[in-house]
């Protein structure tokens, strides 16, 4: 019997469903469950399987797309492959993806793709220079990038000392396979050239050193021949230069410069020839220079060329050298003395003198020193070629036998 309620609240008393006896084979047959819940119109539309797909996906591409951030921003600013210090050149008008390929191949980089997406996460895909750069071992992408923005080339160096001619200088220009480009058509006037040591990026031409070195000798000669004390025995700036590559070429000793260049202009307010031996290897073999190993002959001092002091009266018709800075400053502000005369002292500098007597007693032990030593140099060799003397038995160095 069921109990149902009825409308006044009493419940009323209802007859039970008959009982349905079941076969055995209906007694074990599972009963069925509860259907599921009907799925709505809306659960069953295309769009919304649609959507739903979609923002999976989309979660998805997010998620893989931070983890290769992730990942590349690891590479990109992690250790490089390279193992040793090297040099890496970019050309111009090089694109981003050309370089990378390049540091790929040099093994300087792990992964092109990573560096050109590095480089133009970071917005300097157009801010690669052209030079040629070094870059340390293990150096990252990142390092690179900005090594190659920043344009601060790798520079190499060439130095002209004092001293040299024009066409020396041009020579060493010349072989330096640093440089490009052919050397300038006309050859510049001697002494023109500054001595001093010339900084460059490979690619940078033969002429652009050789008019820096023009342009840097004019403007310092320039400056120091306004600068110079009053009353020189100097025609014009030619001859300013001329008599300072005398005095490079006669002393390199800076302590005595200034009194060098003092005794060639108290010779010149005299009328005196100034006697410079560099005048006379200038007259004969020019801007090549003398061999080392060719001494300078008695013919020599006679022999009449533009150059040579001991034969023409005042200063040559042009420098006889590239003259430095210190050489040209002493030109210009001379030591004050009565001084006429010097000779080498055997030391690398000289003795100087006022008066001819004076002069001559020094030249006298300059002669004698000279003498000494060709005589000493002449035992050395004689004592180097001699075979080792072997002292007789029982004479020997060591102590006696008792």
């Amino acid at each position: 019997m069921n109990n149902t309620p009825a409308p006044n609240g009493d419940f009323v008393r209802r007859p039970a469903p008959p009982f349905v006896p079941k076969t055995a084979s209906e007694a074990l047959r599972p009963e069925q469950g509860t259907p599921p819940p009907r799925r709505s119109r809306a659960s069953r539309s295309q769009f919304v399987v649609f959507m739903n797909f979609f923002v999976s996906m989309v979660i998805l591409l997010v998620a893989g797309a931070g983890v290769a951030l992730y990942v590349g921003k690891t590479e990109f600013d992690g250790k490089g492959p390279s193992t040793v210090n090297t040099t890496f050149m970019v050309r111009p008008n090089t694109g981003v993806a050309e370089i990378a390929d390049q540091l790929a191949r040099r093994g300087l980089i792990s992964d092109p793709r990573i560096f050109r997406v590095g480089v133009r996460a970071y917005g300097h895909d157009a801010a690669m220079k052209a030079g040629e750069y070094e870059i340390r071992a293990g150096a990252s992408m990142r390092e690179i990038m900005d090594i190659l923005r920043s344009g601060k080339s790798v520079l190499y160096s060439l130095t002209l000392p004092e001293g040299i001619t024009v066409q020396q200088a041009l020579q060493r220009i010349a072989e330096n396979d640093t440089l490009t480009g052919d050397m300038p058509a006309d050859t510049p006037a001697e002494g023109a050239l500054i001595a001093d040591t010339q900084r460059f990026t490979r690619g940078t031409t033969r002429q652009q050193v050789v008019d820096k070195m023009l342009a840097d000798q004019k403007r310092l000669v320039e400056s120091i021949w306004s600068r110079r004390v009053a009353d020189l025995p100097l025609a014009d700036i030619n001859e300013f230069v001329t008599l300072a590559s005398i005095v490079e070429k006669e002393t390199g000793r800076g302590d005595e410069r200034s009194r060098v260049a003092a005794v060639f202009i108290n010779r010149l307010n005299r009328s005196m020839r100034l006697q410079s031996d560099p005048t006379i290897i200038y007259g004969i073999f020019g801007g090549a220079g003398k061999p080392a190993d060719r001494p300078i002959y008695q013919s020599d001092i006679d022999r009449k060329t533009p150059y040579n002091t001991y034969q023409i009266n005042g200063l040559p018709p042009t420098p006889i050298a590239n003259p430095g800075r210190a050489a040209l400053e002493a030109v210009a502000n001379p030591s004050k003395t009565n001084e006429l005369y010097f000779v080498a002292d055997g030391s690398g500098g000289h003795v100087f003198a006022s008066t001819l007597e004076e002069h001559n007693e020094n030249v006298a032990r300059w002669r004698a020193f000279q003498k000494k030593q060709a005589e000493d140099a002449k035992n050395k060799a004689a004592a180097d070629a001699a075979p080792d003397a072997v002292p007789p038995a029982g004479q020997g160095t060591g102590t006696a036998q008792q």
